[in-house]
């Protein structure tokens, strides 16, 4: 699911940026509302996360924003295992899958024109489902993402898209099912590399 987000990223990234202002405060407006392009792996013909967002934002300034995350997502893979032949091996698979629920702070700074850093602090509760669909526990994760990349504005900055690259970090987590553990105790609590592609409207 992660390669066919990258190409989507590239692919629409590329034909998004021509053309386009790059400078995100012409026209300021205060609020924002959008998503993540990420939804496209619902797409996939394996391994669907079935990923919704939801983002609400509000500009302080012109370089300082804030935003709330509404996001649900499952996952069947330990999420530190790297690009290569273990991301979808069955071997390193749950026996099931984790559902998550949450909400995200965000917070961006923009640095020069489009370029912004930001941090994600995403507040999630967990399911953890056998695969026989019998949710076995609850559980609960602060999940940290690190963002870095560039807005991209166009028709007279109602629209944006924001390419990014991000580092995750699992930074608290409750106790996994046993069975669980063993294959996530494998990897680290960190992931490097993970693409993004935001998109939203101004108002």
């Amino acid at each position: 699911m992660q390669r066919f987000f990258l190409i989507c990223l590239i692919i629409l990234g590329s034909n998004c940026a021509h053309g386009q202002s790059t400078e995100p405060n012409s026209f300021f407006k205060r609020y924002f509302a959008g998503s993540s392009m990420m939804m496209l792996g619902n797409f996939s013909s394996s391994n669907k996360p079935d990923f919704v967002q939801l983002n609400f934002g509000y500009r302080i300034t012109s370089k300082d924003i804030v935003s709330l995350e509404a996001i649900t997502w499952k996952y069947a893979w330990p999420l530190g295992i790297p690009y290569g032949k273990s991301l979808d091996d069955p071997k390193e698979k749950f026996p099931g899958y984790i559902r998550e629920y949450g909400v995200a702070l965000a917070y961006q700074r923009f640095l020069w024109k489009g370029l912004y850093v930001g941090v994600h602090a995403l507040n999630a509760k967990q399911s953890f489902i056998e695969d026989s669909n019998d949710k076995i526990k609850n559980g609960y994760q602060l999940f940290m993402t690190y963002r870095s990349g560039y807005h991209i504005s166009f028709f007279k900055n109602r629209f944006f898209i924001e390419p990014s690259i991000a580092v995750t970090h699992r930074l608290i987590h409750t106790r996994m099912p046993e069975s669980f553990a063993r294959q996530d105790n494998k990897w680290s609590k960190f992931f490097v590399g993970e693409p993004g592609l935001h998109f939203g409207f101004n108002f």
